[in-house]
């Protein structure tokens, strides 16, 4: 990790580092694209929050929304891809409630700026 002084803290560095985090951002919006329907398609019918992770990849895909707020949203989106979990998907009934409360967690925060990307 590099760590800059106040002096360093131009628009040079700034740049840099904003770059490299755009790259990162890229990265997992291309990770959520590749998995994201496998897994809606699989357990779609089996939670009540489907439409509320569409709604947050129509928000991600937005040119217009800037990237360190697709930030956010990616981070949750591959919390409920990924197969580790604070609480396995396949546990009957409770499986899904960690990824519940992350995608609630990014909508309460997100609030009104997600209501356009709703069906």
């Amino acid at each position: 990790m590099k760590y800059y002084d106040r002096e360093d803290l131009n628009s040079t560095a700034i740049d840099e580092n904003s770059f490299d985090t755009e790259e990162k951002v890229k990265r997992g919006s291309d990770y959520v694209d590749d998995r994201l329907w496998e897994k809606v398609e699989r357990v779609g019918s089996k939670i009540r929050f489907a439409n509320e992770v569409k709604a947050l990849y129509r928000y991600m895909v937005d040119k217009h929304v800037p990237w360190y707020r697709k930030s956010i949203v990616i981070a949750a989106l591959i919390y409920f891809i990924s197969p580790i979990d604070a609480i396995p998907d396949l546990v009957p009934l409770v499986g899904y409630l960690d990824d519940l409360g992350v995608i609630t967690a990014v909508i309460k925060y997100l609030g009104h700026e997600l209501v356009p990307y709703y069906d």
